[in-house]
């Protein structure tokens, strides 16, 4: 008489659910990031000249800040 295995190995679940949590972090890290960098621009472009001269930056330094790769 033959009989079936119908049971999964565990370890595939595990390393299943491990690899979509990371990715989920991932992404969430990612938005994170992104939305430090919005608001960090976002104040930097309210700051004067001089304010931004004190900091050792200039107007321009804040338009070409380059975000997306931070």
């Amino acid at each position: 008489m033959a009989a079936f295995d119908t049971t999964r190995p565990m370890a595939a679940s595990p390393a299943l659910a491990g690899g979509l949590m990371k990715r989920i972090f991932d992404v969430v890290g990612m938005i994170a990031a992104w939305n430090d960098a919005r608001v960090t621009r976002k104040s930097l472009s309210k700051l004067t000249a001089r304010e931004l001269e004190d900091i050792g930056l200039s107007l321009a330094d804040v338009d070409d800040m380059n975000w997306s790769r931070r």
